[in-house]
């Protein structure tokens, strides 16, 4: 087996794959912040447009979004899907109890579930919190039997979502482009 460089986390290739960890390197100032602001709102906004929202020229903000990426800041650009539009209208959380460490090879496998959205380990009284969206009940039911089928899974609790009243992607710490603080008193 073999570990992150600096760390005791195991490393391979199926986990890099669903995410690795971006660089550290990259102090970013206030102009990198609205930029990252502006992109989560809306990904596919032109160079000019996003130059014009935060004060830079196209060719600055073209610049400036080339080195988030390439600085791991900005992983990839997806679409975002509504879940009951697409015919998935059930949102659940599910917690994963495993023996020994839970990030198998075999547990991993989920993550190519369409299903499945985010697989994270995590501390407390679980091994693992995953996040799905099915098409009902008994799909969420077909999942978790994929779950136990896994060595070492040990029990799940599962989380059924009654109302989302707010679901957003990682927030760069501007509200807006004014470059307004909500920390500091106005």
């Amino acid at each position: 087996m073999t570990f992150r460089k600096g760390t005791n986390v195991p490393h391979s290739a199926k986990t890099d794959a669903i995410r690795s960890t971006p660089s550290q390197g990259r102090v970013l100032d206030a102009f990198d912040r609205k930029i990252l602001a502006a992109l989560t709102v809306d990904a596919g906004i032109s160079y000019a447009e996003l130059g014009q929202k935060v004060g830079l020229s196209a060719p600055a903000a073209h610049e400036r979004v080339k080195k988030l990426r390439a600085s791991g800041c900005v992983y990839r650009t997806v679409a975002l899907l509504d879940g009951p539009a697409i015919g998935k209208p059930l949102l659940a959380f599910i917690h994963v109890d495993t023996a020994g460490w839970g990030a198998t090879k075999e547990l991993m496998s989920i993550a190519d579930l369409p299903e499945v959205e985010e697989i994270h380990s995590v501390t407390g009284d679980t091994s693992m919190l995953i996040k799905v969206r099915c098409a009902s009940s008994r799909a969420l039911e077909a999942l978790l039997a994929r779950l136990y089928a896994a060595p070492g899974v040990t029990s799940t609790r599962s989380y059924i979502t009654l109302s989302t009243y707010l679901e957003r992607p990682a927030q760069a710490g501007i509200t807006d482009f004014e470059g307004e603080n909500p920390a500091e008193p106005v």
